[in-house]
């Protein structure tokens, strides 16, 4: 599979997982993302840290301290009568009681406190009992309110009490970790909906109608964005008493101030320790239920609420399906190294925006998002190293097996710039040439198998002295070979280099002729010619290209092999070669000449010299074998 189709089926399926990671989370499965948006949420809330408040709410507590003086709890109905009485003749916008005064008591006191909730605008709580554990919602249920919880029952207020004030349902929706993160608006049975209780308590103090649209509430005029099943999602201010709070022990002292009821939403519930409700939210281990509901309050009076309507399910659908998409896209960026670091600057950015929407009013999930990225990423990811060091150990062998073609320099060169003679370069450069005679007549004699190890052998020899002496073996010719002095770049002492290559091959090459068993060395011989001059360096062949000289030089070097035979040796070299290299005869070497020699296949003629061991074949061998 190519990369072109690999990379379109990776961004594909990395789609498909988020849709189907939103869509599955969506329809009430993946219950372990909701822990994990929970978690996320505290860090998020923690982040944006305390905000104060609208000032528009009183919590009335029944604390430890109204419990030390009573002696019990719950607070006898004729003193929460009195704490009534005495909030409603300070006028306040409402008071909500949260409590549940779902049980008789003494009739004296029962009787005290339903007529004092006769004396103002009151809510009372009521709860909402629901046959399991969990809140579910009916299958096959039809209509925008088919997304409430439905609750098996009511348990509403003493009918004494509920004929005096209005009522509401105070249940509050836990997260996986237990801290509410929202609170239903409405609740249903089989044949009744009801208002929940922040809600009927922020109707009454605004003092507007409700209307109940298809996927939101509105309060006059004013839309409260809800959650898709007409949740309130909440945001905590801070620690428990963030929102302003006394205790109803000012009530019974007489301390009571004025300015903390009149005109305002009065919440009268309970803090004691051991009797009340209690969860845990980023600020507090504990914190008490009535501030949970009175923060609803405050968001549906104030509308300061987070907003986490259809619009932002809509935006959290596109980033579960788009951003890895993104990801894996920039993952698969042909320069990797930019694609890790865009992929982690998408990454940083999309957290930032995530926790900056979050201080801002916005509740973009963030576990969906990361279950959707982080399993395709990392597969993608991990299949890409995995075929990175497939490539790199492909790459590694190709490299060594180039190795065997091209000199080492020439395939530095060529690593680093791939261009490298794509265009003929005329230049000045030495070449030597080297041909086996009786090779031809000596195959038709022995075993294939025998003639491929001398060929091996005489190859090896070749190699090692042109590598040795930083040269460029363009073609093995069968029984020969030819070697360029000048790539990757002309240097000074192209022809001196030339010039010791040739005469160690020379002499290699007799060493190696004389190792080999009489029959094979006898019809064995070798010719070298060697030149200097301008040559034009190309690369040559369109799927499988080798570099190459061409031009006058390499004609005449490779003449000159015949002109050393014509005149019985062995070395043959141009003046040009022996001038460029500035070269005057060695103590170990004779050099012959100079001969005025015609080349075939071009006019003129050419100076050469030829050269051999002062000791002659079988003594040059032998002082060769001494010095190794």
């Amino acid at each position: 599979m190519t990369r072109r189709v690999q990379i379109p089926a990776a961004l594909a399926l990395t789609a498909l997982w988020g849709a189907g990671i939103f869509a599955a989370h969506a329809g009430g499965h993946l219950r372990f993302l909701d822990r994990l948006e929970a978690t996320l949420t505290d860090w998020r809330t923690q982040v944006r840290g305390v905000q104060r408040p609208p000032d528009l709410v009183t919590i009335v507590a029944i604390d430890d301290t109204v419990v030390k003086r009573g002696g019990s709890y719950p607070l006898p109905r004729a003193d929460l009568a009195r704490v009534v009485d005495t909030i409603v003749q300070f006028k306040p916008k409402v008071v909500a009681i949260d409590l549940l005064l779902v049980d008789r008591s003494a009739a004296i006191g029962d009787a005290t406190l339903a007529s004092t909730l006769a004396t103002g605008p009151m809510v009372l709580a009521a709860a909402a009992i629901f046959p399991s554990a969990s809140e579910t919602v009916e299958a096959g249920s039809a209509g925008p309110l088919a997304v409430l919880p439905q609750a098996e029952r009511f348990l509403l207020p003493l009918p004494a009490f509920a004929d005096h004030a209005e009522v509401g349902i105070v249940n509050v929706a836990t997260g996986q970790s237990g801290s509410p993160l929202s609170v239903p608006m409405l609740f249903r049975t089989r044949d009744k909906v009801e208002l929940s209780f922040p809600l009927r308590v922020a109707t009454r103090a605004l003092d507007k109608p409700l209307t109940i649209a298809p996927d939101h509430l509105m309060l006059g005029d004013r839309t409260v964005p809800t959650d898709t099943d007409f949740a309130l999602p909440i945001t905590y201010y801070g620690p428990r008493r963030t929102i302003r709070t006394v205790s109803a022990q000012s009530v019974f002292d007489g301390t009571l101030n004025r300015a903390a009821i009149e005109n305002r939403i009065v919440v009268i519930g309970a803090s004691v320790a051991g009797g009340g409700d209690f969860y845990p939210t980023p600020f507090d281990s504990l914190l008490p239920g009535v501030e949970v509901v009175s923060t609803a309050i405050t968001h549906l009076v104030s509308g300061d609420g987070i907003v986490r309507d259809h619009r932002v399910r809509i935006a959290d659908a596109l980033a579960a399906i788009l951003l890895p998409v993104l990801l894996v896209g920039l993952l698969a960026w042909r320069h990797s190294a930019l694609g890790i670091m865009a992929a982690a600057a998408v990454m940083i950015a999309w957290a930032g925006l995530n926790a900056f929407a979050f201080t801002h009013g916005v509740w973009l999930n963030a576990a969906t998002t990361l279950a959707a990225e982080v399993p395709p990423v990392a597969i993608f990811a991990g299949v890409q190293l995995w075929a990175g060091g497939r490539r790199t150990q492909y790459l590694a062998a190709k490299s060594r097996s180039l190795a065997q073609f091209q000199a080492p320099a020439v395939q530095e060169w060529l690593a680093r710039d791939p261009e490298f003679l794509s265009k003929p370069v005329r230049q000045d450069a030495a070449i030597v040439f080297i041909d086996l005679s009786g090779f031809t007549s000596l195959s038709e004699r022995i075993d294939p198998d025998a003639l491929q190890e001398i060929l091996q052998a005489f190859h090896a020899l070749i190699d090692k002295a042109a590598v040795d002496c930083g040269g460029l073996v363009t073609g093995f010719l069968g029984d020969g070979a030819m070697i360029l002095f000048g790539l990757p770049a002309a240097m000074p002492d192209d022809a001196a280099r030339a010039l010791k290559c040739a005469i160690d091959l020379h002499r290699g090459v007799e060493r190696w002729i004389a190792s080999l068993p009489s029959a094979i060395a006898g019809p064995l011989g070798f010719k070298i010619g060697a030149h200097f001059g301008e040559i034009v360096a190309s690369r040559l062949g369109e799927s499988h290209q080798h570099i190459t000289a061409t031009g006058d030089t390499v004609n005449v070097a490779s003449r000159l092999m015949e002109v050393a035979v014509q005149n019985d040796a062995r070395l043959a070299l141009s003046n040009t070669l022996l001038d460029t290299a500035d070269f005057h005869g060695a103590p170990d070497g004779v050099l012959s000449g100079p001969l005025l020699a015609r080349i075939r296949g071009r006019s003129g003629v050419v100076t050469v010299w030829f050269w051999r061991d002062r000791d002659g074949p079988s003594q040059a061998a032998a002082r060769a074998e001494m010095i190794d």
